[in-house]
């Protein structure tokens, strides 16, 4: 977004839900647009250059997130691998006589609704806490592989999409493997905020998507480990070594691997702009009155703050935000027009009251100290407007009163 403080233009705080395409991608993207439109399956010369860029792109990819390139299967995105990795991995160890499955209660949509069909379909699935943190211990998923030997698949979160909380993927990952048990990630949110190496966080299944990065909608990739042949998503042609049958998005995954290469050689320089930001919004938004920061501070991706305020519903405030041209949201953009408080904040062990009062502010590389500052000039008058018309904030300042007494 632009540099100027003109209250008139758009401050975009929600990068976590999606961001705009980067110079590089655009780049990137542009020459299979319009000029090198061949399809890769094609023996002529355009085709070969269509088949030359998706198989340099997997390279790319590969080397950036420390993987070989026959583990990367190109997707549409993150919500697809999640599905295909789950639901494939359900189906193989079922066959081994395997049917639990371990999560965390904070899980993406895209993970949770995938197990509650599994569920439907005999599974067993155990959701273990995340506490007022937001970080699975590792105990916790110790405990629960000994209480059930049967546990055939586990799969947490990198980043929670909400509230940006780190989990210990790598000690997680190792107990599974310890275990023989298999071990899948979302890790959307992870990707160019803190470092995604394969090699060191020992997945078997690994999720990424390509708009979280400044990449287009519509593209993304599943890591699967070459020691675990899954069945096909998609039949009927040969793409993705006949994985997933399709006519490859090659503009899409050529703005991805670009994408990809940016946010891993930006992320230190990215994270050390962002920083003070994170700073002076968290310093400036716990001042005002009966405001909670969810999730832990430390450990959390830098570009995320998610904080409750009391006496507020989510949407009121978003709405004067919009009215002020400023972009948040209250939860994660999948389940943006639900009326029920976010599960992940009940996860915390918030109240439905207070879960409903919540803001979300995700920041990118574009996000400038003038738009941080806007902000937080226009936010506390917003907070103050909504409290004087709530009745909920009525009654939770009496009660404050007669505590008083």
């Amino acid at each position: 977004m632009s540099n100027s403080n003109n209250p008139n233009e758009i401050i975009y705080l929600d990068n976590a839900a999606t961001t705009r395409i980067s110079p590089a991608v655009l780049n990137a993207i542009q020459p299979y647009l319009n000029e090198l439109y061949g399809n890769a399956s094609s023996l002529y010369s355009l085709g070969r250059e269509s088949a030359k860029t998706l198989e340099k792109a997997r390279t790319d990819i590969a080397e950036a997130i420390h993987c070989e390139p026959r583990e990367i299967f190109f997707t549409s995105g993150g919500s697809e691998s999640n599905n295909w990795a789950i639901k494939s991995a359900a189906m193989l160890i079922a066959k081994q006589g395997k049917k639990h499955i371990i999560t965390s209660a904070f899980e993406h949509h895209a993970v949770l609704h995938v197990l509650a069909g599994l569920e439907k379909q005999g599974f067993e699935v155990t959701a273990l806490p995340v506490y007022k943190e937001g970080i699975v211990r590792v105990s916790d998923l110790e405990k629960a592989l000994s209480e059930h030997p049967d546990t055939g698949l586990v799969t947490i979160m990198y980043v929670n999409n909400e509230i940006g909380t780190i989990q210990p993927i790598s000690e997680l990952a190792e107990l599974c493997r310890t275990r023989g048990v298999w071990f899948h990630t979302d890790a959307v949110q992870a990707l160019g905020n803190i470092p995604v190496n394969i090699e060191k966080l020992n997945v078997g299944f690994l999720s990424l998507s390509g708009h979280k990065v400044h990449a287009m909608k519509g593209v993304g990739l599943l890591y699967v480990n070459k020691k675990i042949l899954l069945p096909a998503l998609i039949e009927g042609g040969a793409q993705e070594r006949g994985f997933r049958a399709g006519t490859e998005n090659i503009a899409g995954i050529a703005g991805f691997a670009a994408a990809v290469k940016e946010a891993v050689i930006n992320m230190e320089t990215k994270n050390a702009k962002l920083l003070p930001f994170r700073e002076k919004l968290y310093n400036s938004i716990m001042k005002l009155e009966r405001v909670h920061l969810n999730g832990d501070y430390e450990q959390r991706t830098i570009n995320n703050l998610n904080f409750s305020f009391e006496g507020i519903e989510g949407e009121a405030l978003l709405l004067h935000l919009d009215l002020a041209g400023i972009c948040c949201s209250s939860g994660s953009a999948c389940t943006s027009g639900s009326l029920d408080p976010s599960h992940v904040l009940l996860a915390l062990g918030l109240p439905h009251e207070i879960a409903h009062g919540s803001l979300r502010i995700s920041m990118s590389e574009y996000t400038t100290e003038a738009e941080i500052d806007r902000f937080l000039e226009v936010l506390p008058g917003i907070v103050k407007k909504l409290r004087d018309m709530s009745p909920l904030w009525e009654i939770i300042n009496t009660n404050l009163s007669l505590k008083a007494f």
